[in-house]
């Protein structure tokens, strides 16, 4: 009796790790799927990567200090020639 019980157990041991090997695959096939999925929508959508935007907010914080010092450096030259004339 154990070494049929023990059979009948292998058995559904196999059949489990059988199982949870199709379901493994199923998710991977599932998380494939989905990412090219999303992938195409967003490039559907013409959404900019995270790092487009990271350079893009550099290049307009570099614009903005350098308006900052030409306004200043404007305002410098205004004032020089505003003292200079009576």
């Amino acid at each position: 009796m154990t070494q049929t019980s023990n059979r009948f157990f292998d058995e559904m041991a196999r059949l489990m790790n059988d199982a949870a090997g199709a379901a493994s695959g199923v998710r991977r096939e599932f998380d494939t799927i989905f990412r090219s999925q999303a992938d195409r929508i967003l490039r559907d959508l013409d959404v900019v990567r995270r790092e487009e935007f990271e350079a893009v907010k550099e290049m307009a914080r570099l614009a903005r200090e350098e308006n900052e010092a030409l306004k200043a450096r404007v305002a410098a030259l205004e004032a020089k020639l505003g003292a200079g004339s009576p």
